[in-house]
């Protein structure tokens, strides 16, 4: 069945301060030089790409073809980093050329101009995360689709299994009271991390019915309460070292998740935003997203 499927064109986006996901996510697809990719300045990257087998790693259903970033010779050493074959000079140099678009930058505040002509052109295009920094924001790029599911969006780590219950966790946690999760970094790049598995794992959490936020220096401290009894503490630590970790508080137990297969997680986002291109179904619920955005921006400083 795969066979018979035409193999989609990808274009790639890139980059913004401090994220490597054009390298990393245009290697899932494509491969990767091992020599250019420890230039890419994220030492992490290929580290956990030499952990993989190519091609049999890979996801086989597209492939990047075309990329464009700010910085021309940034752009050719992604190119030679991840085998893409075509620098554009414009980024919507791109449309008629690709079946969709991966924007990997995480400046959400830049994210609907560099959206809007693909959008406009009814390109699927997945956005990194968070989508926007406000519900206007996110509202007014869902708004702007051609069609329903051409936008995707989300932090890969609500695909990461370490960050789910088993049915046995389920079982030993019983009904979830409170969830509290920690981040490294600022909240504006890195809440989303945690705010989009906490929801998955509270299930049927209800309606939001208060926040409380405190900043101190560069951490973020914020909780929020929901109507089914549900409340949920997540912290951004910034500058300070931590691993991506979510503790879960039951009537019966608890459990403590964290973060580790970061290939994985990012593979398993990928493949169902190209999936979703294939079977023309939505992969990323509008309600959702705007339910994790609305406390992203709950969170912030203001």
């Amino acid at each position: 069945m795969e066979n018979q499927i035409k193999k989609l064109h990808l274009g790639v986006i890139g980059v913004s301060e401090g994220n490597g996901h054009p390298y990393s996510w245009s290697a899932i697809f494509n491969g990767y030089n091992p020599e250019a990719m420890e230039e890419c300045g994220f030492p992490v990257i290929p580290r956990y790409l030499e952990k993989q087998q190519f091609p049999e790693d890979a996801i086989t259903l597209a492939s990047v073809t075309h990329i464009w970033a700010q910085d021309k010779e940034i752009a050719q050493h992604i190119a030679k980093a991840a085998l893409i074959e075509t620098v554009v000079k414009d980024f919507t140099d791109m449309i008629g050329h690709i079946d969709g678009l991966l924007l990997a930058r995480d400046d959400a505040e830049n994210h609907e101009d560099f959206a809007a002509p693909f959008l406009d052109a009814g390109i699927p295009i997945y956005i990194d995360k968070p989508l926007a920094l406000s519900v206007i924001e996110a509202q007014r790029m869902f708004n702007r689709q051609r069609y329903e599911g051409q936008l995707f969006s989300c932090s890969a780590l609500k695909y990461a299994e370490e960050l789910k219950l088993s049915n046995h966790e389920i079982a030993r946690v019983g009904k979830i009271r409170y969830i509290q999760a920690l981040v490294p970094k600022d909240w504006d790049k890195y809440a989303i991390h945690a705010i989009e598995p906490v929801l998955q794992i509270a299930g049927d959490y209800g309606n939001l019915v208060s926040t409380r936020v405190f900043h101190d220096d560069d951490i973020t401290m914020f909780n929020a309460s929901f109507s089914n009894r549900l409340n949920i503490q997540i912290s951004a630590l910034g500058s300070i070292p931590a691993p991506i970790s979510i503790k879960v508080f039951g009537e019966s137990g608890w459990v403590e998740l964290t973060f580790q297969n970061t290939f994985k997680a990012f593979k398993c986002a990928l493949e169902d935003f190209v999936l979703g291109i294939i079977h023309h179904d939505v992969r990323s619920s509008p309600e959702i997203i705007i339910s994790a955005i609305k406390l992203v921006e709950s969170g912030r400083r203001q």
